[in-house]
């Protein structure tokens, strides 16, 4: 499997990104550890994990410590090394999780959209953005969106809290 792993983190009132190199790790400490080092003055430090155009994992870090984790379907954590590292320590989908994804917004955008369910298993806290301005019910819809890359929701939840331009500019490199 192949990933792109990228640390998003601010500072004094500016966003900043890196790619962070996650061969190796051993476990989430070690992943964990890297983030910090990304920007040990960071006031919030974000992980955004993308791994075969299939899935997305974010980790978040306020002031370098509690670690919350979204996983965008806990199949990853199956398939791969990594995705075991990233989501091993999440036992199940949240129920809650699971309702706020299938439930759709308003009728109209049911019809809109189908009947069809989406074929995802988000594990984790969806809220971990929600004070960054990606409320859980946004960054679950982005997940189950038919068409959308691991990378168009990491440029949109970067876009979202205003680090867009750093996210992009590491992709160019």
């Amino acid at each position: 499997m192949s990933h792109f792993a990228a640390a998003v983190t601010r500072g004094a009132g500016s966003w900043a990104a890196a790619e962070l190199d996650l061969s190796g790790v051993a476990d989430i400490e070690e992943i964990t550890d890297r983030l910090r080092d990304a920007d040990p003055e960071a006031s919030v430090s974000l992980l955004f994990v993308e791994s075969d155009d299939a899935y997305l994992v974010v980790l978040r870090l306020d002031d370098g410590e509690d670690l919350r984790i979204f996983g965008s379907d806990s199949v990853f954590a199956e398939e791969s090394r990594l995705g075991a590292i990233l989501l091993g320590d999440i036992e199940e989908q949240l129920p809650e999780i699971a309702e706020a994804a299938e439930e759709p917004a308003e009728e109209d955008e049911e019809e809109e959209r189908g009947s069809a369910e989406p074929d995802i298993e988000p594990v984790g806290d969806p809220e971990l953005l929600a004070d960054l301005g990606v409320p859980g019910g946004r960054l679950l819809e982005l997940c189950a969106q038919e068409g959308m890359l691991p990378a168009d929701i990491t440029a949109e939840i970067c876009q979202a809290i205003g680090a867009g331009d750093e996210i992009e500019e590491l992709r160019e490199v």
